[in-house]
């Protein structure tokens, strides 16, 4: 089961340098527009065919956003259907990332 985590937990994360990896799964465009320090960006519409840049990560905990928290939902689903067993969805995605923790970050 995918556990959740807010904008400002996330933030508290960062903050204390815990170990995870920010995966934003959106694409190049919207990356562009807005991203949080720290992410790694792997586009839902091509996770499958670069799986390759997650191996051996199946133990570490990993974030997944988005803009709003579908993709991100979608892209959790689906590790955790190939035996990742550590991941989170940012409620919210990027927007609220914006609302809650950076409002320079721009809503698109």
């Amino acid at each position: 089961m995918v556990t959740q985590i807010t904008a400002a937990d996330l933030k508290k994360k960062m903050d204390a340098d815990e170990d995870f990896l920010l995966l934003d799964v959106r694409e190049p465009n919207e990356f562009n527009i807005a991203s949080i320090p720290t992410a790694r960006l792997i586009p839902l519409s091509v996770i499958q065919s670069r799986l390759g840049e997650l191996k051996g990560l199946e133990d570490k905990e990993i974030v997944v956003h988005c803009k709003l928290g579908g993709r991100s939902m979608q892209a959790c689903q689906f590790l955790e259907s190939l035996g990742f067993k550590n991941m989170v969805n940012l409620a919210g995605g990027i927007h609220a990332w914006s609302d809650q923790v950076d409002p320079s970050v721009p809503k698109y």
